[in-house]
């Protein structure tokens, strides 16, 4: 056992002692000490095997290592920024030993991020955990825990002085984890009483240069928050998404469902247990990640989450390179997530390796830990997604509720694009829309087929040919500058086009399509060079890969411009 390791071991013994001294059981604040050192490890290269030299002596497998280290980081992350239960509970009956089982906690915060090369932000982290253990059992010492680089007072207050370590700012080098408590932030808690001499806190050593600190800037005023809105506002957005009647049907009769059952315990009856897990299957561009939204906020508004946000990720956000990180880095994503909606893209992507299994396992985990805080919506297509849920049966038995995702008609789909074209200040004409719908007729529908997001690239393909119509008007009028037309829905060769050996002389050689002139055939569109076969191979492109888009349907246009 290295000297690190023994640190550790000597702080969990210490703490041990002094919950038996408290009349705690000692095995289990030896718990709760790993499980703090593991959380604050968690981000350490090469700390689980250390620590679990310390948790489980003689354990040599990696995998079991991995699996024990992370179980017990993912259980202790909740105390990184507040005290712990037996602390807590010392606190609560105001028990003389309270103090001196927070420093105890301090001790083994200090002696799990030396258990390898720490990062400075995992000192932090480390730092601000100290604090908020202190200051929890209110300790008139304010004493700060030793950290790597010194421990004198002298060296205590050369960590205060370190980039995202002082003066409780965010971490310079980690803007999403807040700093350390500063000591003197204390004195709010225990207004009057003296800092320790020798702590940041206290006087300033002798000779030391005093220095005016700036005063603070003004604090500019909040943004006033916006109206929550009710289950019935939110039912109603949903309901006003063009298509999707199968997922309105089966959104509202999840919210009967739900409702009755919060009722029925309002009542002091008992009510089975519904799965608020969904699988969301179909093509790209069908609305699923606008519906993931909403669903966040109905379950919000139903009182089901705390706060309902959406966070949406892929399999390269919740797999690392190697085996033992995937755990932590999935644990991560699940922790941002809690209180709201977390939403896999591409789901069946988390299958076929062990980085992918790690991945589920954690996920399935996360669930279970957060099953009152946490709804998991995975997506797809149809038949992957069968294979994923199959994979693990703890997926299979929390996800019990498929949710299919249609194709838009034709109709549905030029819905779409007058809907997107009309938040943006143009409009279709006639002629226009005919084309457009000739395009629909003459597009297959593979799997790569874009759906909403084919509406919003034919838009777009038209706006920059009607800029390209319009470069040289001088004093276009209104209706030129918000009307598309036909020509706007063609590709039109580089050149001058030869008019056709049987057409009028005096006919225009670039005429336009108009309603008059008689349909042509699908096949016969799709072989036209000009026509819709270069929209075509254009949405093509972009959505040839086996990836879904993000926002599809007109309801989020606004989110895909």
């Amino acid at each position: 056992m290295t000297t690190d390791e023994s640190r550790l071991a000597e702080s969990l013994e210490q703490l041990s002692d002094v919950a038996a001294e408290a009349g705690l059981d000692p095995a289990a604040a030896r718990d709760e000490g790993l499980r703090v050192a593991a959380a604050l490890a968690e981000s350490v290269p090469g700390a689980a095997p250390a620590w679990a030299e310390v948790a489980h002596p003689g354990l040599t497998d990696i995998a079991r290592i991995n699996e024990a280290f992370f179980d017990a980081a993912s259980s202790g992350r909740r105390w990184r920024g507040a005290p712990t239960d037996l602390l807590e509970a010392l606190v609560a009956s105001r028990h003389a030993l309270a103090a001196e089982y927070a420093e105890a906690l301090t001790e083994v915060a200090s002696s799990a991020v030396m258990l390898g090369t720490a990062p400075i932000w995992v000192i932090a982290n480390a730092s601000a955990a100290s604090g908020a253990y202190l200051a929890a059992a209110r300790l008139p010492s304010q004493r700060v825990p030793t950290f790597p680089g010194g421990d004198s007072g002298a060296d205590r207050r050369l960590h205060v002085g370190l980039p995202g370590m002082g003066l409780g700012s965010p971490d310079t080098m980690r803007p999403t984890i807040a700093g350390p408590i500063d000591p003197r932030l204390l004195d709010l808690v225990l207004p009057g009483q003296p800092a320790a001499p020798g702590d940041p806190a206290g006087l300033p050593d002798p000779g030391a240069t005093a220095t005016a600190a700036p005063p603070d800037p003004p604090a500019e005023p909040a943004k006033p928050a916006e109206p929550e809105k009710s289950v019935e506002e939110l039912l109603a957005e949903l309901d006003a998404m063009i298509g999707l009647e199968r997922v309105k049907k089966e959104i509202h009769r999840q919210v009967a469902l739900l409702t009755v059952e919060k009722m029925r315990t309002q009542a002091g009856l008992k009510a089975p247990k519904m799965s608020r897990h969904l699988i969301f299957v179909g093509n790209p561009g069908t609305g699923k990640t606008t519906v993931a939204r909403l669903v966040g906020g109905i379950y919000k508004a139903l009182g089901l989450l705390p706060t309902g946000q959406l966070v949406e990720v892929d399999r390269s956000e919740l797999v690392a390179g190697y085996v033992g990180q995937t755990a932590m880095k999935t644990a991560e994503v699940c922790a941002k997530a809690t209180g709201g909606v977390l939403f896999i893209d591409e789901a069946y992507a988390l299958t076929g390796d062990q980085y992918a299994q790690e991945a589920v396992n954690t996920l399935v985990k996360e669930m279970e830990d957060h099953r009152e805080d946490l709804v998991v919506i995975v997506a797809g297509y149809p038949d992957p997604m069968v294979g994923f849920i199959a994979q693990n049966p703890g997926l299979a038995s929390r996800f019990t509720t498929t949710i299919e995702f249609d194709d838009y008609s034709d109709d549905e789909l030029l819905a779409i694009l007058d809907s997107i074209a009309g938040g943006s200040d143009y409009e279709l004409t006639d002629d226009a829309r005919t084309r457009v719908r000739h395009q629909l007729e003459a597009t297959p529908r593979t799997p790569a087929f874009g759906n909403g997001r084919f509406s919003r690239n034919v838009f777009e393909h038209a706006v920059g040919r009607h800029a390209w119509r319009l470069k040289d008007a001088t004093e276009p009028t209104r209706d030129d500058l918000r009307l598309l037309t036909a020509d706007d829905f063609t590709d039109q060769p580089d050149g001058p086009a030869e008019a056709p050996a049987d057409a009028p002389a005096d006919a225009p050689a670039d005429a336009p399509v108009t309603a008059d002139a008689p349909p042509q055939d699908p096949a016969e569109l799709r072989a036209d060079p000009d026509g819709p076969a270069g929209t075509d191979e254009a949405v093509s492109d972009e959505h040839g890969e086996q990836a879904e888009p993000d926002d599809t349907s007109a309801n989020e246009h606004e989110d895909t411009a």
